[in-house]
């Protein structure tokens, strides 16, 4: 099977109240890295999962409608975090990327794809048209800046396809093979947003997916706040729901990727806005 290299990094942070994310926490301002991934593919090259942050968010935030983001979710960015300038470190140039998996359409995992103008966006047919609409107020009320999708957004679009999953992947019930080779999974877990996925990636060839989990890396991207919560299926403050999309559809990814992680625990994890749990040597590729 094929494998691939996952590299976490993030583009900037947001702030919120502890409380809120994680249960018996205090009532404290703290930062949350916007975290996106590098999945280095041995034929397709440098693949994004999300962007993060870019410029172009705290611009947005500087004007009506954006400030009210800006207000619930200050965002901290300097121009060193930026995808395209962590990419540089690693000699990848933005038309290097040609391939960009979209975990959901919220500003802090979409705010640079303005930045990819060669890349195909993977992500589910559900994720956009309940959003596609949305302008002004209600499309902040849903964390959703319009303007930084690019003009061609739709054109270079491709729906990930899902089929009947496998037993491994229970209890999950449908799985995309985003490119048909093994190396990376798509699992639906909607709730926080409108076609959410989360990412499961083979980082050894030998990775089973029906084994205990050695040699595969989960990005759960948003379906939880922590890596903790991601393994437990906890909740945030109830205060929390007031941004997700479908709280009931929301509990429901957590408890399936509770019960999935609990039969393959030695996954690792990482999570849009928590430090990534260590990582197991992976193959050079």
């Amino acid at each position: 099977m094929t494998a691939v290299r996952v590299i976490p990094l993030s583009a900037g942070e947001c702030l919120n109240i502890a409380a809120l994310t994680e249960r018996g926490a205090a009532w404290r301002i703290q930062a949350y890295p916007a975290g996106f991934a590098l999945l280095l593919h041995p034929t397709r090259g440098a693949v994004l999962f999300d962007t993060g942050y870019s410029s172009r968010v705290p611009a947005l935030m500087r004007r009506w409608p954006g400030v009210l983001y800006g207000l619930i979710t200050p965002v901290r960015l300097q121009p060193q975090q930026t995808a395209l300038a962590q990419l540089a470190r690693w000699g990848i140039t933005a038309r290097d990327v040609r391939h960009l998996i979209i975990s959901h359409l919220h500003a802090d995992h979409v705010g640079a794809l303005r930045d990819f103008p060669a890349a195909t966006f993977h992500l589910d047919g559900q994720a956009y048209p309940p959003l596609r609409s949305l302008k002004g107020l209600r499309a902040v009320r849903r964390a959703f800046l319009p303007e930084l999708l690019p003009p061609d957004f739709e054109a270079r679009s491709q729906a990930l396809t899902f089929e009947a999953a496998p037993p491994a992947f229970a209890p999950f019930a449908r799985v995309a093979d985003v490119f048909g080779d093994g190396s990376v999974y798509a699992l639906p877990v909607p709730g926080h947003a409108p076609g959410m996925i989360a990412l499961l990636s083979r980082t050894q060839e030998t990775a089973a997916l029906d084994g205990d989990g050695s040699g595969l890396t989960l990005l759960a991207s948003d379906a939880a706040w922590t890596t903790k919560a991601a393994r437990t299926g906890e909740e945030g403050h109830p205060l929390s729901n007031l941004l997700f999309w479908d709280v009931n559809e929301g509990r429901r990814s957590r408890e399936k990727l509770r019960d999935w992680l609990a039969a393959h625990p030695r996954t690792r994890v990482i999570v849009s806005h928590d430090q990534p749990e260590p990582a197991a040597p992976e193959p050079d590729v």
